[in-house]
């Protein structure tokens, strides 16, 4: 998702509480507040005021998405109950059969970007299945209902007024966007909070990062994979993926070392360092290398892992660091399996 850290995990939120759009006549057109952000887009991107104002007017209030974004469910679930919804046999071989679909795309986009292609593959796999989930909302309508009618349950009245600036900000996005792409805004859909396509970028991650990788003249995330995967492979190479560095390794830890679990995604103590505490990765990693110890409730119990640069560059698309685990170890999971069929076929 893509510069979404003001609505973090919103993915498994969707996919748990299986929203579906659940709309209510709402004439925006009519509210001094909607009136006065017509006018702001009119002074400051030269919009049509007649023209935004019948857009408004069939804008429709999407109930589930209030209800869906009031019930975060990313936030209780162990690393155990996480896993088993997205490393599964099914989503492995879709997964292999989605890499060799689009080979090609991905080892251009690979050479290209220094982003290997399983991690690619397995972004998309975690985010819309491989663009089966993309999302059934109209995009116009998730943001205006959320950037105006943002639910107060379970948040305080501060952090109401921030998140309904944050997607009044993306719904100013996703206009100048379309504007951009030369798309009518109201035939594009995402989810329910205004994640769009194969990928789910935000609006605003859409215009910094969306690459037309097939060469036709538009980003589309809607029609094909390639410019999906050009701008996930751009997305992370913008935010400091570095190529063929590992990403995370299981560890052991001294009993006198279980506090080291750290909550902060970057790293910030070298490997040297947490193995003079007791720290021991598996893989071998380079001693100056800096790291993070993250402590996860696995199936079987406590389960440590360090996790180096490019594991915080993942959770910049999401910062969920569940959501962080699930797309490093899909990608092994589905890369270990494609290159197995493909020796086979030698």
């Amino acid at each position: 998702m893509k510069k979404m850290s003001i609505f973090k995990n919103i993915s498994i939120s969707a996919l748990i509480l299986c929203v579906l759009p659940v709309t209510a006549s709402a004439n925006y057109s009519q509210r001094k507040d909607v009136q006065k952000f017509i006018a702001e887009m009119h002074k400051e991107h030269g919009f049509d005021t007649e023209l935004m104002t019948s857009w408004m007017e069939g804008v429709e209030q999407q109930k589930t998405a209030i209800e869906a974004i009031s019930r975060p469910a990313e936030g209780v679930l162990t690393w155990a109950k996480y896993r088993k919804i997205f490393i599964t046999d099914s989503r492995i071989n879709k997964g292999v059969k989605f890499w060799k679909e689009n080979v090609q795309l991905l080892s251009r986009a690979e050479k290209e970007f220094g982003v290997p292609a399983e991690f690619l593959v397995a972004i998309i796999g975690v985010e819309t299945y491989y663009g089966k989930r993309a999302g059934s909302y109209r995009v116009l309508d998730a943001l205006t209902t959320l950037g105006f009618d943002y639910p107060l349950e379970n948040t305080t009245q501060k952090r109401r007024d921030a998140r309904e600036k944050f997607f009044r900000k993306e719904l100013k996005e996703f206009l100048l966007m379309t504007r951009e792409e030369k798309v009518d805004p109201r035939s594009l859909k995402g989810s329910y909070a205004g994640a769009m396509g194969m990928p789910q970028f935000i609006p605003s991650s859409f215009r910094h990062y969306a690459v037309d990788f097939d060469g036709n003249g538009v980003r589309d995330f809607w029609n094909g994979s390639a410019d999906s995967i050009g701008s996930v492979a751009n997305y992370f190479k913008k935010h400091g993926w570095k190529e063929n560095q590992p990403v995370a390794s299981r560890a052991s830890v001294e009993k006198s070392s279980r506090k080291l679990g750290s909550k902060k995604m970057r790293p910030h103590t070298s490997v040297a360092e947490y193995k003079q505490q007791g720290v021991k990765p598996a893989d071998d990693f380079k001693a100056t290398d800096k790291a993070t110890l993250l402590l996860l409730s696995g199936q079987e119990g406590d389960e440590y892992w360090i996790t180096l640069n490019n594991f915080y560059v993942i959770t910049r698309y999401n910062h969920s660091p569940l959501y962080a685990m699930a797309v490093f170890q899909l990608s092994q999971a589905v890369s270990e399996k494609y290159n197995a069929q493909i020796n086979a076929q030698k």
